[in-house]
């Protein structure tokens, strides 16, 4: 091949390419998709993509919705719509922080400043615990089965085989009213009907306060649910709607005992009895 043919080789082949290659970098309309396609494109990106609010699409975390503003990027739109992510709302709402301090007790630097412990108030109707029923050595010269009352420490023994005694709290006469001796159970009944003395009803009138001739037995009568009568005396052995007076000297010198204990000494002791007060 001569030059003259190289020469026109390489004209007519740039020729060529320079006409073919003018529609490959002309600026072109852009395509617009229908509405119908542009819905089901813009819900996949619901999913996967985020439109910020320049309507640049990009990816990151999936949003929590989206909301349409304004038009939109894609033109021409007939319906003027643009999506437009919005923040993802929080799973839980924000609790107000609260300082360190305040979640640990504060207890001063001295114990000898600390607060007192409280102490829960005992009902009425419990006494201590020393006067509650309790089985304890006893040595005495008394019998089995002898009711030995000590008026000085208001407890009341019965006495036990092998040097022991179960021991009640009791209460006693007031002062002036206490006595000693020996006697034996000439009675016993339950939920005694009550018939105070006539130089009691006198005393207590005297008081201000007015006693009836006659009580039957029940929960208000003053003798409780059992009553042992102690030889020809006015004296008894009874229990008491009061058991918060246990062990004091309160009575006229009947010997009173809580209502669930005399029903225990009641069924332990029979008619005949010795009972010494000391």
């Amino acid at each position: 091949m001569n030059l003259a043919a190289v020469l026109a080789a390489l004209t007519f082949g740039g020729t060529f390419s320079s006409a073919e290659a003018e529609p490959r970098y002309e600026q072109r309309q852009p395509a617009v998709a229908p509405y119908h396609a542009r819905e089901a494109w813009l819900q996949q990106l619901k999913r996967s993509q985020r439109v910020n609010a320049a309507g640049v699409v990009f990816q990151g975390a999936q949003p929590s919705r989206h909301v349409r503003t304004g038009r939109s990027i894609f033109s021409p739109d007939p319906f003027g719509t643009r999506y437009v992510a919005q923040p993802p709302e929080p799973r839980y709402a924000p609790q107000p922080a609260v300082p360190r301090r305040a979640l640990q007790p504060h207890y001063p630097r001295s114990a000898a400043t600390w607060p007192a412990p409280v102490r829960e108030v005992a009902p009425r109707h419990i006494t201590s615990p020393e006067f509650l029923p309790q089985r304890v050595p006893y040595r005495s010269r008394h019998a089995t089965g002898t009711i030995v009352i000590d008026t000085s420490q208001r407890f009341l023994y019965h006495v036990e085989p092998n040097g022991m005694a179960m021991r009640y709290g009791v209460g006693v006469g007031k002062p002036g009213f206490s006595w000693r001796g020996m006697h034996n159970i000439t009675a016993k009944k339950k939920w005694p009907s009550w018939t105070p003395p006539k130089e009691m009803i006198a005393r207590e009138k005297k008081k201000g306060r007015h006693l009836p001739s006659f009580m039957p037995g029940g929960v208000e009568n003053p003798l409780g649910a059992r009553a042992l009568y102690l030889g020809s005396t006015l004296y008894r052995i009874h229990g008491t709607n009061q058991p918060w007076t246990i062990g004091q000297a309160v009575s006229s010198g009947c010997i009173r005992m809580r209502n669930e204990d005399v029903e225990k000494l009641y069924e332990r002791v029979r008619v005949g009895t010795k009972v010494v007060v000391i």
